[in-house]
């Protein structure tokens, strides 16, 4: 089973996206923040994360940088998200290595379109 990375210091965003991941069928795992989402990452790297753009301490991006340095990180597909269209920022984050991004609010189906997008999930009738 893959396992999923939810990494936002908003509890209500971790939770809803928590819901709709392990809907998906994921493991959910989440992090408050960025050190706590690269330490979790170094014991046990997810196939895929979802980031929040600004978070108190490691910004998203600098959490990105570091979690790419990591042994198996070079197969993570990163999601960013953010609640702005940053254009700047954005190109940043895919320099980075960011796979992807999701515009908040979300719901299931931006998240399930954004991991078909990535490849951690099959369209539906494209499963094995």
């Amino acid at each position: 089973m893959k396992i999923f990375m939810i990494v936002d210091d908003s509890p209500v965003i971790r939770k809803v996206a928590r819901r709709i991941i392990e809907d998906l069928g994921f493991v959910a795992v989440e992090a408050e923040d960025g050190e706590q989402a690269i330490s979790m990452a170094r014991e046990n790297m997810p196939d895929g994360i979802m980031v929040d753009w600004q978070m108190p301490g490691l910004s998203g991006v600098d959490t990105l940088q570091e979690l790419m340095t990591l042994p198996g990180a070079s197969h993570v597909k990163v999601l960013f998200c953010t609640s702005a269209i940053m254009v700047p920022e954005m190109t940043k984050a895919k320099r980075a290595g960011a796979s992807g991004f999701i515009m908040k609010p979300f719901d299931r189906r931006i998240i399930s379109e954004k991991l078909i997008e990535v490849g951690l999930l099959e369209p539906i009738g494209q499963a094995a």
